[in-house]
């Protein structure tokens, strides 16, 4: 559903697409101030390479766990990751992460 100044939508309406093996995403609507999208990883799984950011990035643990930068982050843990700043997430159990990126201006 959209509005002038609104949008609406179900995640899992959102086509996946496969990263790598065991990791999808959902891009979610963006606006010239930030972009969101929708992160599925299959227990075992690894982000492939070091994520550098140019700009802020935020996640939300929507479920399951992630180990990121040796921190377990379970459902309801919210990480901001400052410009410039890199990571490399994982996960044993399987989890879902919802992430908004924030542009460098």
């Amino acid at each position: 559903m959209e509005h002038d100044d609104m949008q609406i939508l179900n995640v899992d309406d959102v086509e996946a697409v496969e990263i790598v093996p065991g990791i999808v995403r959902r891009r979610l609507p963006a606006t010239e101030w930030s972009r969101g999208w929708m992160y599925d990883f299959a227990p075992g799984t690894e982000w492939p390479e070091v994520d550098v950011h140019d700009g802020e990035e935020r996640y939300y643990v929507v479920s399951g766990e992630f180990v990121d930068r040796g921190h377990r982050l379970g459902p309801g843990s919210y990480v901001v990751f400052a410009p410039g700043s890199t990571h490399r997430p994982r996960t044993e159990t399987g989890a879902r992460m919802l992430g908004i990126s924030i542009p460098a201006r």
